[in-house]
């Protein structure tokens, strides 16, 4: 068996989402193998993001810098403000490259089950920031889950009266999807959300 420090990282690093015991175990024997060129480099990059990365004080995001480079950037539309669960959903959308806006991390969505109410996520700084001249519209961009919609609908009361639109994204059939393979909820929400052609 490994020693106390293998085991350790090993008990670390299966701590991580998608990786399992096994997966870690693999893991560690490859950056042990290449220690030099995977490790070491790996060691160093985990320190400066330990020390340097932090949330941006406007959006939310996760950078280096405060405000981010997404909120400093003068070129972003300051009149849309896409609304986001986590950083993560932050970053799926700008993969896309199809939005140019300005962005809002909640930190989170409305859980009863899990305790999570309006207070444990940032919605009083996206109603101070809705509130700013130029912002038009609010884009709701939260899962299509039950604490999703949930929090979606919560979001609309409280920015209701400020006469800005309030738009979500959205649901139903993915591209390149076939309709026997999606599930009910899904249909009937690309029936009910259907559009002229």
């Amino acid at each position: 068996m490994a020693g106390a420090a293998i085991e350790q990282l090993i008990a670390h690093l299966s701590k991580l989402p998608g990786l399992g015991p096994r997966s870690s175990r693999r893991a560690v024997l490859h950056l042990l193998k290449r220690r030099e060129t995977l490790l070491v480099p790996l060691l160093k990059a985990l320190t400066v993001a330990a020390e340097e990365v932090k949330a941006c004080g406007r959006c939310g995001n996760l950078d280096t810098v405060d405000p981010c480079a997404i909120c400093a950037d003068p070129e972003r539309d300051d009149t849309v403000i896409c609304v986001v669960e986590e950083v993560a959903d932050l970053w799926a959308l700008e993969r896309t490259h199809a939005f140019k806006g300005r962005y809002h991390v909640l930190g989170g969505i409305l859980s009863a089950l899990d305790g999570i109410g309006p207070e444990d996520l940032n919605i009083a700084g996206l109603v101070a920031r809705a509130r700013e001249p130029a912002v038009r519209e609010i884009i709701l961009a939260t899962s299509a889950t039950v604490d999703g919609q949930t929090t979606a609908h919560y979001l609309t009361d409280r920015l209701a009266g400020l006469e800005r639109i309030v738009s979500r994204l959205a649901h139903g059939v993915p591209i390149g999807g076939e309709l026997d393979y999606l599930d009910d909820g899904t249909l009937s929400t690309a029936l009910k959300a259907r559009r002229p052609f």
